[in-house]
């Protein structure tokens, strides 16, 4: 560990982390944790040794000039921290950096010594799987635990996931080891437009993050950039009748796994969740008045208003790409391959393989987050991750599974 600066002193810390590479599908894991950085002008104040967990020839470190003079960036994991004010502030420690290519005990290890020191009382950890799930609905996320009372206090899923893993899996077994409060939160993203950004699905990883730790996130520019992002996607998907067709598959598959949801307890478990943002203090604009992540509480397909469902399976224990609570996978509905050609990316590869869990066989690279190869039918999800069944090995990265 390089110490960058003092350790500062933390009030109720909880720490968030995320990493590039196989657990972050079109960059929207990393981007969320870049966007409370930003936002909340966060302070780097250590960083781990590259030295120690990276294969610079899978990673390689950047020269650029810093006022005339030639300088280097190490591909490594760096940690910040940002206080967040109100009548009760609290503080997050944000771990930002890339799945490391060795070592993962000891650098799962360093940074719970750092947890421990910091005196963190919850682990958060985001992810992004490529799933079955089309991009004209709200993005499932799902919330999963290895700890069986945290779920029970915390409505989440307990994981079942058996198979290959990546950083997020073993980070949070080794939390729960350690005795830490560790949950790992997932979002899916449709495999035909895998390739970053996708400024949606890191909308909803905030908005779920912000109903776990009960802070109001500034969304900034977010809920225009994931509007502009759908309405792109949209008319690319127009111009192929044969995408279209497969989206529109897609559509029914998820709104027939949805149908037996409809109950009056999970109505009114998600009308609690959307009054909560609307409360003084909880909400950008206050009681009565929606909040930026409203955006994608209406179904354009349908017309129908209805709030984002809460994550249910993670990727550990969710069997398909619609991970979201309640909603079974849409592997077991007729869902035809996907198309030869894909919106913004290619199916045709590893993506039309699709499984939804955060880990899939194919070696997604560091930047376009996991593969879909793993077979949707298994139920397989990335390491121990909520939301998905499919699972891949970074082997392109150099890395191994989760």
């Amino acid at each position: 560990m390089i110490e960058l600066e003092g350790v500062p002193e933390l009030i109720d810390p909880v720490m968030v982390a995320a990493f590039e590479g196989w657990n972050d599908a079109g960059d929207a894991a990393s981007t969320a944790v870049a966007h409370l950085d930003r936002e909340w002008k966060g302070e780097v104040f250590a960083a781990l040794d590259a030295e120690d967990y990276y294969d610079f020839q899978v990673n390689r470190p950047t020269v650029f000039l810093d006022n005339g003079v030639r300088k280097i960036t190490w591909p490594t994991t760096r940690l910040s921290v940002v206080r967040v004010g109100g009548d009760k502030p609290r503080d997050l420690v944000l771990v930002r950096g890339i799945e490391p290519s060795m070592r993962w005990r000891s650098f799962c290890n360093e940074l719970l010594a750092f947890a421990h020191e910091l005196g963190v009382e919850m682990v958060v950890i985001l992810g992004a799987l490529l799933g079955d799930t089309p991009h004209t609905r709200p993005v499932p996320v799902s919330g999963v635990t290895s700890d069986p009372d945290l779920a029970r206090t915390m409505d989440l899923e307990e994981t079942r996931y058996e198979g290959p893993t990546g950083i997020v899996g073993i980070l949070q077994e080794a939390c729960t080891h350690a005795g830490v409060p560790a949950v790992s939160l997932w979002a899916a993203v449709p495999h035909y437009v895998s390739q970053p950004p996708n400024p949606k699905a890191t909308l909803a990883l905030l908005n779920r993050l912000e109903d776990l730790i009960g802070l109001r996130i500034p969304l900034g520019e977010l809920p225009e950039d994931a509007r502009a992002w759908q309405v792109g996607v949209d008319q690319l998907a127009a111009e192929d009748s044969e995408v279209a067709e497969y989206v529109q598959t897609l559509e029914e598959a998820r709104d027939t796994a949805e149908l037996p949801e409809a109950s009056g307890e999970a109505i009114a478990r998600e009308f609690e969740r959307y009054l909560r943002r609307r409360e003084p203090g909880t909400g950008p604009g206050g009681p009565g008045v929606a909040t930026e992540g409203d955006a994608f509480l209406r179904d354009p397909g349908s017309g129908r208003t209805r709030p984002p469902k809460p994550a249910q399976p993670g990727p550990e224990s969710v069997p398909g790409a619609e991970a979201a609570e309640g909603a079974e996978d849409t592997r077991d509905s007729d869902v035809p391959e996907a198309p030869a050609g894909s919106v913004g990316g290619s199916p045709d590869t590893d993506a039309g393989d699709t499984d939804t869990g955060p880990e899939s066989s194919t070696d997604p690279g560091p930047s376009t987050g996991p593969d879909t190869d793993a077979d949707p039918s298994t139920g397989t999800d990335t390491d121990g991750d909520p939301s998905a069944g499919t699972d891949g090995d970074g082997d392109a990265d150099g890395e191994s599974d989760k």
